[in-house]
Protein backbone atom coordinates (compact mmCIF):
# COMPACT_ATOMS: atom_id res chain seq x y z
CA UNK A 1 0.00 0.00 0.00
CA UNK A 2 1.23 3.49 -0.89
CA UNK A 3 0.94 5.15 2.48
CA UNK A 4 2.31 2.03 4.22
CA UNK A 5 4.77 2.61 7.30
CA UNK A 6 6.15 -0.69 8.50
CA UNK A 7 7.21 -0.39 12.10
CA UNK A 8 8.60 -3.49 13.65
CA UNK A 9 10.21 -4.30 17.29
CA UNK A 10 8.23 -3.96 20.43
CA UNK A 11 11.34 -2.45 21.79
CA UNK A 12 11.25 0.32 19.50
CA UNK A 13 7.77 1.04 19.82
CA UNK A 14 8.13 0.82 23.76
CA UNK A 15 11.04 3.25 23.95
CA UNK A 16 9.25 5.76 21.34
CA UNK A 17 6.26 5.72 23.67
CA UNK A 18 7.68 5.77 27.19
CA UNK A 19 5.15 2.94 27.42
CA UNK A 20 4.49 -1.06 28.48
CA UNK A 21 1.64 -3.62 28.03
CA UNK A 22 1.44 -3.90 31.67
CA UNK A 23 -1.73 -1.48 32.57
CA UNK A 24 -1.66 0.81 35.21
CA UNK A 25 -5.13 1.97 37.77
CA UNK A 26 -3.88 4.93 39.45
CA UNK A 27 -7.07 6.76 41.16
CA UNK A 28 -8.06 9.91 39.91
CA UNK A 29 -8.09 12.69 41.17
CA UNK A 30 -11.45 13.86 40.14
CA UNK A 31 -13.96 12.52 37.50
CA UNK A 32 -13.43 13.43 34.07
CA UNK A 33 -16.40 15.94 33.11
CA UNK A 34 -17.71 15.17 29.59
CA UNK A 35 -19.09 18.28 27.62
CA UNK A 36 -19.23 16.30 24.06
CA UNK A 37 -17.54 13.28 22.73
CA UNK A 38 -14.86 12.84 20.13
CA UNK A 39 -14.26 10.14 18.02
CA UNK A 40 -11.06 8.27 17.79
CA UNK A 41 -10.62 6.07 14.99
CA UNK A 42 -7.57 3.78 14.02
CA UNK A 43 -7.57 2.15 10.47
CA UNK A 44 -5.40 -1.05 8.99
CA UNK A 45 -5.00 -3.06 12.28
CA UNK A 46 -4.85 -5.50 14.05
CA UNK A 47 -1.47 -6.55 13.66
CA UNK A 48 1.40 -7.48 15.84
CA UNK A 49 3.50 -5.45 16.94
CA UNK A 50 1.58 -2.70 16.66
CA UNK A 51 -1.66 -3.35 18.09
CA UNK A 52 -0.75 -4.30 21.26
CA UNK A 53 1.28 -1.46 21.71
CA UNK A 54 -1.95 1.17 20.81
CA UNK A 55 -4.06 -1.20 22.75
CA UNK A 56 -1.73 -0.82 26.26
CA UNK A 57 -1.20 3.25 25.42
CA UNK A 58 -5.29 3.72 25.13
CA UNK A 59 -6.19 1.75 28.04
CA UNK A 60 -2.76 3.08 29.88
CA UNK A 61 -4.89 7.13 29.38
CA UNK A 62 -8.27 5.79 29.75
CA UNK A 63 -9.41 5.81 26.15
CA UNK A 64 -11.60 4.12 23.68
CA UNK A 65 -11.76 4.05 20.26
CA UNK A 66 -13.24 2.55 16.59
CA UNK A 67 -11.02 -0.04 14.93
CA UNK A 68 -11.37 -0.16 11.80
CA UNK A 69 -9.68 -3.65 10.96
CA UNK A 70 -9.05 -4.50 7.22
CA UNK A 71 -10.45 -7.93 6.35
CA UNK A 72 -7.06 -10.28 5.84
CA UNK A 73 -5.74 -9.02 9.30
CA UNK A 74 -8.38 -9.76 11.19
CA UNK A 75 -8.29 -13.57 9.92
CA UNK A 76 -4.97 -13.65 10.34
CA UNK A 77 -4.81 -12.27 13.95
CA UNK A 78 -7.86 -13.27 15.93
CA UNK A 79 -6.49 -13.20 19.08
CA UNK A 80 -5.43 -9.48 18.17
CA UNK A 81 -9.27 -8.72 17.57
CA UNK A 82 -10.14 -10.28 20.87
CA UNK A 83 -7.65 -8.07 22.08
CA UNK A 84 -9.39 -4.97 21.03
CA UNK A 85 -13.00 -5.70 22.24
CA UNK A 86 -11.43 -6.89 25.49
CA UNK A 87 -9.86 -3.42 26.08
CA UNK A 88 -12.92 -1.81 25.18
CA UNK A 89 -12.73 -0.95 21.64
CA UNK A 90 -15.33 -0.70 19.15
CA UNK A 91 -14.17 -2.86 16.13
CA UNK A 92 -15.54 -1.70 12.24
CA UNK A 93 -14.85 -2.80 8.86
CA UNK A 94 -12.10 -1.45 6.87
CA UNK A 95 -12.59 -3.45 3.25
CA UNK A 96 -10.62 -7.28 3.44
CA UNK A 97 -7.52 -6.16 1.04
CA UNK A 98 -7.64 -2.64 1.13
CA UNK A 99 -8.33 -1.65 -2.38
CA UNK A 100 -9.51 1.46 -4.54
CA UNK A 101 -12.96 0.67 -3.68
CA UNK A 102 -14.72 2.61 -6.39
CA UNK A 103 -12.09 0.88 -9.13
CA UNK A 104 -14.10 -2.41 -8.47
CA UNK A 105 -17.50 -4.32 -9.64
CA UNK A 106 -20.22 -4.25 -7.28
CA UNK A 107 -19.50 -8.53 -6.71
CA UNK A 108 -15.83 -7.50 -5.54
CA UNK A 109 -17.20 -4.40 -3.43
CA UNK A 110 -19.56 -7.16 -2.14
CA UNK A 111 -16.97 -9.70 -1.41
CA UNK A 112 -14.03 -7.05 0.23
CA UNK A 113 -16.99 -5.93 2.40
CA UNK A 114 -18.59 -9.88 3.22
CA UNK A 115 -14.93 -11.57 3.54
CA UNK A 116 -14.45 -8.53 6.33
CA UNK A 117 -17.76 -8.89 8.41
CA UNK A 118 -17.30 -12.63 8.41
CA UNK A 119 -13.34 -12.20 9.60
CA UNK A 120 -14.00 -9.95 12.16
CA UNK A 121 -17.02 -11.81 13.28
CA UNK A 122 -15.52 -15.25 13.82
CA UNK A 123 -12.25 -13.83 15.63
CA UNK A 124 -14.76 -12.86 18.34
CA UNK A 125 -15.08 -8.95 17.25
CA UNK A 126 -18.86 -8.97 16.80
CA UNK A 127 -20.82 -7.97 13.73
CA UNK A 128 -19.48 -4.49 12.37
CA UNK A 129 -22.00 -1.98 12.04
CA UNK A 130 -19.49 0.82 11.02
CA UNK A 131 -17.69 0.76 6.88
CA UNK A 132 -14.88 3.25 6.19
CA UNK A 133 -13.77 2.87 3.18
CA UNK A 134 -10.16 3.06 2.08
CA UNK A 135 -9.17 6.45 1.30
CA UNK A 136 -12.19 7.67 1.86
CA UNK A 137 -13.06 6.63 -1.84
CA UNK A 138 -16.87 5.95 -2.16
CA UNK A 139 -19.53 6.18 -4.71
CA UNK A 140 -23.55 5.46 -5.03
CA UNK A 141 -22.13 1.70 -5.92
CA UNK A 142 -20.47 0.88 -3.04
CA UNK A 143 -22.87 2.60 -0.78
CA UNK A 144 -25.88 0.61 -1.52
CA UNK A 145 -23.48 -2.61 -0.90
CA UNK A 146 -22.81 -1.30 2.36
CA UNK A 147 -26.45 -0.69 2.86
CA UNK A 148 -27.34 -4.48 2.39
CA UNK A 149 -24.45 -5.16 4.92
CA UNK A 150 -26.32 -2.58 7.61
CA UNK A 151 -22.86 -0.55 7.33
CA UNK A 152 -23.04 3.60 7.88
CA UNK A 153 -20.41 4.42 6.46
CA UNK A 154 -18.13 6.56 8.11
CA UNK A 155 -15.41 9.09 6.67
CA UNK A 156 -13.64 11.74 8.98
CA UNK A 157 -13.95 15.64 10.20
CA UNK A 158 -9.92 15.95 11.10
CA UNK A 159 -7.34 13.60 9.21
CA UNK A 160 -4.36 13.31 11.61
CA UNK A 161 -1.95 12.87 8.52
CA UNK A 162 -0.31 10.08 10.45
CA UNK A 163 -0.05 7.93 6.92
CA UNK A 164 2.02 10.98 5.68
CA UNK A 165 4.76 10.28 8.44
CA UNK A 166 3.34 13.44 10.67
CA UNK A 167 5.29 14.27 13.71
CA UNK A 168 3.80 13.40 17.09
CA UNK A 169 3.61 17.22 17.44
CA UNK A 170 1.64 17.39 14.44
CA UNK A 171 -0.81 14.53 15.27
CA UNK A 172 -1.27 16.18 18.60
CA UNK A 173 -2.60 19.19 17.36
CA UNK A 174 -4.47 17.83 14.65
CA UNK A 175 -6.32 16.36 17.44
CA UNK A 176 -6.86 19.65 19.38
CA UNK A 177 -9.03 20.63 15.92
CA UNK A 178 -11.76 18.52 17.38
CA UNK A 179 -14.95 19.54 18.36
CA UNK A 180 -17.96 17.76 20.24
CA UNK A 181 -19.31 15.10 17.46
CA UNK A 182 -16.20 14.85 15.33
CA UNK A 183 -14.22 11.84 14.26
CA UNK A 184 -10.21 11.52 13.61
CA UNK A 185 -8.26 9.59 11.32
CA UNK A 186 -5.70 7.67 12.59
CA UNK A 187 -3.71 4.54 11.92
CA UNK A 188 -3.39 1.13 14.12
CA UNK A 189 1.06 0.83 12.76
CA UNK A 190 2.72 4.64 13.28
CA UNK A 191 4.90 4.97 16.01
CA UNK A 192 4.49 8.74 16.88
CA UNK A 193 0.66 7.91 16.61
CA UNK A 194 1.45 6.06 20.03
CA UNK A 195 3.71 8.22 21.58
CA UNK A 196 0.86 10.94 20.56
CA UNK A 197 -1.61 9.00 22.87
CA UNK A 198 -1.03 10.67 25.94
CA UNK A 199 -1.06 14.60 25.13
CA UNK A 200 -4.35 13.53 22.94
CA UNK A 201 -5.66 12.22 26.16
CA UNK A 202 -4.50 15.42 28.16
CA UNK A 203 -5.79 18.08 25.75
CA UNK A 204 -9.29 16.43 24.98
CA UNK A 205 -9.61 16.17 29.08
CA UNK A 206 -8.70 19.73 29.10
CA UNK A 207 -11.23 20.61 26.78
CA UNK A 208 -13.87 18.46 28.60
CA UNK A 209 -14.12 16.19 25.67
CA UNK A 210 -14.16 12.23 26.18
CA UNK A 211 -13.52 9.51 23.83
CA UNK A 212 -16.80 8.29 22.45
CA UNK A 213 -18.50 5.73 20.09
CA UNK A 214 -20.08 6.94 16.55
CA UNK A 215 -23.06 6.30 16.30
CA UNK A 216 -24.63 4.08 13.86
CA UNK A 217 -27.70 5.91 13.07
CA UNK A 218 -25.63 9.62 12.53
CA UNK A 219 -22.18 8.76 12.25
CA UNK A 220 -21.30 10.92 15.29
CA UNK A 221 -19.30 10.77 18.39
CA UNK A 222 -21.66 9.94 21.31
CA UNK A 223 -22.01 8.33 24.47
CA UNK A 224 -20.67 5.48 24.72
CA UNK A 225 -24.20 3.65 25.56
CA UNK A 226 -25.57 5.57 22.57
CA UNK A 227 -26.97 9.05 23.80
CA UNK A 228 -25.76 11.83 24.61
CA UNK A 229 -23.99 13.39 27.69
CA UNK A 230 -25.96 11.28 30.22
CA UNK A 231 -27.03 12.55 33.45
CA UNK A 232 -29.52 10.94 35.45
CA UNK A 233 -31.55 12.99 37.76
CA UNK A 234 -32.62 11.41 41.21
CA UNK A 235 -35.76 11.73 44.12
CA UNK A 236 -35.33 11.20 47.90
CA UNK A 237 -36.46 7.59 48.82
CA UNK A 238 -39.68 8.05 50.89
CA UNK A 239 -38.68 9.42 54.62
CA UNK A 240 -35.84 11.26 53.35
CA UNK A 241 -35.08 15.22 53.58
CA UNK A 242 -35.14 17.13 50.56
CA UNK A 243 -31.75 16.58 48.38
CA UNK A 244 -31.42 15.40 44.65
CA UNK A 245 -28.57 13.39 43.80
CA UNK A 246 -27.43 13.78 39.53
CA UNK A 247 -25.04 11.08 37.78
CA UNK A 248 -22.95 12.29 34.62
CA UNK A 249 -20.34 9.97 32.76
CA UNK A 250 -16.63 10.34 33.66
CA UNK A 251 -14.44 8.34 31.50
CA UNK A 252 -14.46 4.58 30.04
CA UNK A 253 -11.82 2.53 30.21
CA UNK A 254 -11.30 -1.33 28.84
CA UNK A 255 -12.51 -2.79 32.12
CA UNK A 256 -14.64 0.08 34.29
CA UNK A 257 -15.92 3.58 33.81
CA UNK A 258 -15.95 6.74 36.07
CA UNK A 259 -19.29 8.45 37.40
CA UNK A 260 -19.70 11.80 38.98
CA UNK A 261 -21.91 12.64 41.13
CA UNK A 262 -23.72 15.90 42.13
CA UNK A 263 -25.54 16.48 45.12
CA UNK A 264 -28.14 19.52 45.17
CA UNK A 265 -30.77 20.70 48.07
CA UNK A 266 -28.52 19.70 50.90
CA UNK A 267 -24.84 19.73 52.56
CA UNK A 268 -25.29 16.80 54.94
CA UNK A 269 -26.83 14.13 52.54
CA UNK A 270 -26.05 10.36 52.48
CA UNK A 271 -26.05 9.30 48.47
CA UNK A 272 -26.55 5.06 47.83
CA UNK A 273 -25.99 3.55 45.10
CA UNK A 274 -27.18 0.47 43.83
CA UNK A 275 -24.63 -1.49 42.18
CA UNK A 276 -25.51 -4.04 38.97
CA UNK A 277 -24.93 -7.63 38.93
CA UNK A 278 -21.24 -7.94 39.87
CA UNK A 279 -19.86 -3.99 39.97
CA UNK A 280 -17.75 -3.13 42.18
CA UNK A 281 -16.03 0.38 43.47
CA UNK A 282 -12.52 0.48 42.94
CA UNK A 283 -11.75 4.27 43.71
CA UNK A 284 -13.96 7.31 44.92
CA UNK A 285 -12.99 10.85 45.75
CA UNK A 286 -14.18 13.40 47.48
CA UNK A 287 -17.08 11.52 49.52
CA UNK A 288 -16.66 8.96 52.18
CA UNK A 289 -17.53 5.63 50.40
CA UNK A 290 -19.04 2.33 52.47
CA UNK A 291 -18.87 -0.58 50.98
CA UNK A 292 -17.94 -2.21 47.95
CA UNK A 293 -20.76 -4.12 46.21
CA UNK A 294 -23.94 -4.32 45.96
CA UNK A 295 -25.72 -1.29 48.07
CA UNK A 296 -22.80 1.42 48.68
CA UNK A 297 -23.34 5.04 50.18
CA UNK A 298 -21.93 8.30 50.49
CA UNK A 299 -21.40 10.84 52.54
CA UNK A 300 -19.84 14.00 52.39
CA UNK A 301 -16.07 14.40 53.55
CA UNK A 302 -15.94 18.32 53.49
CA UNK A 303 -15.17 18.08 50.10
CA UNK A 304 -18.39 19.66 48.83
CA UNK A 305 -21.23 18.36 47.19
CA UNK A 306 -19.66 16.55 44.10
CA UNK A 307 -18.04 13.81 44.07
CA UNK A 308 -16.50 10.43 42.07
CA UNK A 309 -16.45 7.07 41.92
CA UNK A 310 -14.62 4.56 39.64
CA UNK A 311 -16.99 0.88 39.13
CA UNK A 312 -15.34 -2.12 37.60
CA UNK A 313 -18.07 -3.45 35.15
CA UNK A 314 -17.55 -7.16 35.55
CA UNK A 315 -19.88 -7.82 32.83
CA UNK A 316 -22.40 -4.89 33.40
CA UNK A 317 -22.14 -1.07 31.89
CA UNK A 318 -25.31 -0.45 33.36
CA UNK A 319 -25.05 2.84 35.75
CA UNK A 320 -26.22 1.88 39.59
CA UNK A 321 -29.73 3.36 40.19
CA UNK A 322 -29.66 6.39 42.79
CA UNK A 323 -31.14 7.96 45.90
CA UNK A 324 -30.51 10.48 48.17
CA UNK A 325 -31.69 11.49 51.90
CA UNK A 326 -30.54 14.47 53.75
CA UNK A 327 -30.16 14.85 57.35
Amino acid sequence: MWRRLMITGLAAVAAATGFVAAETNPAPSQAAACNGYVGLTFDDGPRAGNTQNLLAALRNNGLRATMFNQGQYAASNPALVRAQVDAGMWVANHSYTHPHMTQLSQAQMDSEISRTQSAISSAGGGTPRLFRPPYGETNSTLRAVQQKYGLTEIIWDVDSQDWNNASTDAIVAAAARLTNGQVILMHDWPANTVAAIPRIAQGLSSRGLCAGMISPSTGRAVAPDGGTTPTTPTTPPPGGGSCTATLSAGQTFGDRFNLNVAVSGSSNWTVTLNLNGSQRIQNSWNASVSGTSGSVTARPNGSGNNFGVTILANGSWTWPSVSCASA
